[in-house]
């Protein structure tokens, strides 16, 4: 079969081969393209002529020698300065923990970016152009391993514990934070003079939203050094991680701004109404993405070297997705991470499990020190307009805006919190509020004329908080005595006790009928667990209890540090018996018989179940301390319980006494007449032998102690007469007098009663006949 245009095709192949001897053609550029002809010379030296079959001659009659050693930099150029890079981020970071008195007094971002300008000024001063830190690589390459790694292992249950105080902190307090440094730097604008008269109201906001949000990375580096406890890490690294979203929010909105004529209500309606689009936007597409990644890690049984990719796939897809729609990325790829978490890890090998651990840690480890060390090439590469007046009031305002906020809103959350935030805690918190490399790459995105003086402001703040706050925060903490972190290993123990109270308090807001976080917390266990985990996770450990999937785990862990530590020969005597389960393969388990009910059986059951079972949120409504009514009979109530307690308290006190409490000593003749006048009375009975006897001789006055007869006389010639009063009538109200009662009646006659009395109207000492 004959190809058509086959001639004209070995026309051009002649032509190429030939054209080159041409010097017509060689010297006119404007005959063929560059490319082309770049095409035609490679075609040429590498197409054989007609003697060049077995090598013996060439068509110019000299033979090529064949080249040993060649060089051609510029092909490798890109990847082989990325890889130095990347070198020599790790030299460094290899080279400041070899020395411990370095690495124990400055942060190791600080020493970073020290090398970074050590590394800048060299380069600028052999007369080469230092790199930028361009802003498309930090968000795209840089920023997402960081992120992945801190919301792929984020501590979720202190997370969703602190969940209201860290949305306060992330939304309201750069809202205020934003809202301040822009007001008071147009301001000082309108003040200073006329070099800073050009910058308008929206410029300024502009820049107080990129230098008011906390900066993830700058945290991380600076809390992990220090190990400070949970609660106050989690607060200021969740405040970081969270208001990316209103970070995004903000900028978009006032350089969307900055190009309008005129602002209406409409447009800043649109505004508020993009905050929710952009961070809920976000966590949405994340639990997208982390969903799919955990339904496609439950068919990786087979193929167990690909799993860890499907971690790092979905994920950094989830982060692109939601930058494609001006979502926030940050918090897809927070959403990613603690969806995926759970399901992926039931489902992956043990040793995938080890690679996404440590190849995250690297992977963010390398990101953060390639940051850092840009952050000070860059500083020197860049182009800068200081402004003192401008410089110094941003980096004050910054300050005292951290500090108001913390403080408004620390005093607003301690009405609401269990555990209030201390002083203490205030102070740490609005400390660590460190500025990094997201405000200074937003900076680098500006459209601006002032953009170079906005950028040389960001990065004195950057400074600033990393070295002056980073540094002396640590010593800061040692000065306070702020509690630090306890690294504790979590024990079967701990686990029951903790489930226990999650049910316990569970079981209390459903008495009470209050809808409250344990109450929710525990419905979607229960629709995570009966619907969620069948249909992500294979196999039996789909239905395998928490605390046994715990266990499973701190066995493995044990397991794994036994081996480790070179103990591997004292396993079959240490390891217990349900651990040889784990090791020997296990029996399929028999089928539970579930004994089966007639329909009129299990009718009935249900009847005796709805009639007494209480019925608590038909029956109770929700209140709480602030919405009781009041009882109008509490009062009385209380008053009865006072004069009861009153009451009691009294016959306590009576039981101390005698019955006949000891009267006033009489005198030595009243006396004498006394017992001259009733010798029985005062005779000793018989039967009180073990009591002392006194014997008392009524004639002789020397046997009775003699006492002033000058002390006055007042007895009444007719004794003492005691008159009872009536009960009271009965049906009276039950709020009664004390004084009134019978009990009360006959205690006051018992403490007053002064022994055997004369008859009335009858003289104390009988006339003799």
């Amino acid at each position: 079969m004959r190809i058509p245009g086959c001639r004209w095709a070995l026309y051009v192949l002649l032509i190429l081969v030939l054209v080159p001897d041409l010097p017509t053609c060689a010297s006119s550029p404007e005959v063929e393209p560059q490319g082309f002809t770049s095409n035609a010379d490679e075609a040429h030296s590498f197409t054989p002529g007609p003697h060049d079959g077995h090598g013996n001659k060439s068509s110019h009659g000299k033979r090529k020698l064949f080249p040993v050693l060649g060089m051609d930099y510029s092909y490798i150029r890109e990847p082989f300065e990325i890889a130095l890079w990347i070198l020599l981020a790790c030299l460094m970071k290899l080279g400041f923990h070899v020395i411990p008195t370095l690495s124990s007094v400055v942060p190791e971002s600080c020493l970073l970016i020290v090398v970074g300008l050590l590394v800048g000024g060299l380069m600028k001063a052999v007369g080469e152009t230092p790199p930028v830190l361009k802003s498309s690589v930090f968000f795209l390459y840089l920023l997402p391993p960081i992120i992945l790694d801190a919301g792929y292992f984020l501590p979720l249950r202190p997370f969703s514990e602190n969940l209201g105080t860290i949305l306060m902190f992330a939304v309201l307090g750069t809202l205020w934070n934003a809202f301040f440094i822009g007001s008071l730097l147009y301001g000082v604008c309108q003040i200073s003079g006329a070099k800073l008269l050009d910058v308008g109201i929206l410029d300024n906001l502009l820049f107080g939203s990129i230098i008011s949000a906390v900066d993830p990375v700058a945290v991380l580096a600076v809390f992990e050094e220090i190990h400070i406890n949970e609660l106050l890490h989690i607060l200021v690294f969740g405040e970081s991680l969270l208001n990316d979203a209103v970070t995004v929010v903000l900028y978009h909105l006032f350089e969307e701004f900055s190009t309008l004529d005129k602002v209406t209500f409409r447009d800043i309606s649109l505004g508020f109404l993009s905050f929710f689009i952009v961070s809920l936007g976000g966590v949405f597409v994340g639990l997208v993405y982390g969903i799919i990644a955990a339904f496609t890690s439950r068919f990786t049984s087979h193929i167990r070297v690909i799993e860890p990719l499907f971690v790092f796939l979905y994920s950094y897809m989830a982060y692109m997705s939601a930058e494609l729609f001006h979502l926030s990325g940050i918090m897809a790829l927070i959403a990613s991470g603690v969806v995926m978490r759970p399901y992926v890890e039931a489902n992956i090998s043990h040793k995938s499990h080890t690679t996404i651990k440590y190849f995250l840690k690297m992977w963010s480890s390398v990101s953060e020190t390639l940051i850092f060390i840009f952050l000070g090439v860059s500083t020197v590469a860049g182009p800068h307009s200081w402004n003192w007046t401008y410089v110094i009031s941003t980096l004050i305002f910054c300050l005292i805006a951290r500090v108001l906020g913390v403080m408004s809103l620390t005093w607003f959350i301690n009405k609401f919190r269990i555990v209030k935030l201390t002083t203490k805690d205030q102070f740490i918190i609005a400390y660590g509020g460190l500025r990094g490399a997201i405000a200074f790459s937003l900076g680098y995105l500006l459209h601006s004329p002032n953009r170079d003086m906005f950028l040389t402001a960001i990065i004195t703040v950057i400074f600033f908080t990393v070295f002056v706050q980073g540094m002396t925060i640590r010593p800061l903490v040692e000065l306070l005595a702020v509690k630090k972190k306890q690294e504790t290993k979590r024990s079967i123990n701990e686990e029951i006790h903790t489930q226990f109270l999650d049910h316990l308090l569970t079981g209390i807001e459903d008495i009470c009928g209050h809808y409250g976080h344990h109450h929710w917390k525990d419905k979607l266990n229960r629709f995570n667990k009966t619907y969620v985990k069948k249909c992500l996770i294979a196999g039996e450990r789909s239905t395998e209890p928490q605390l046994i999937a715990f266990y499973h785990k701190m066995e493995m862990k044990q397991a794994i540090e036994l081996v480790e530590s070179g103990g591997i020969g004292k396993i079959p005597s240490a390891v217990s018996t349900v651990s040889m389960q784990n090791i020997q393969p296990k029996p399929k388990p028999s089928a539970r018989v579930i004994p089966t009910l007639s329909k009129v059986k299990e009718e009935e059951i249900r009847k005796i179940l709805r009639n007494n079972l209480q019925k608590t949120r038909q029956r109770l409504r929700s209140y709480n301390r602030h919405t009781l009514v009041a009882d109008p009979y509490e009062e009385a109530w209380n008053q009865m319980l006072l004069r009861r307690q009153k009451m009691h308290q009294i016959e306590q006190r009576a039981a101390n006494y005698l019955t006949v409490p000891a009267h006033k000593l009489d005198s030595p003749t009243l006396s004498r007449a006394r017992v001259g006048s009733d010798p029985i009375t005062y005779e000793p009975k018989s039967d009180s032998e073990n009591l002392p006897v006194i014997t008392i001789d009524p004639a002789s006055p020397e046997s009775v102690d003699l006492i002033d007869e000058t002390q006055e006389e007042e007895e009444d010639e007719g004794g003492i007469t005691m008159v009872a009063r009536e009960p009271p009538s009965p049906g009276a109200d039950d709020v009664f007098d004390p004084s009134e009662s019978p009990n009360t009646q006959r205690l006051q006659r018992c403490l007053s009663d002064p022994g055997p009395q004369p008859e009335e109207n009858q003289p104390f000492l009988p006339k003799e006949e």
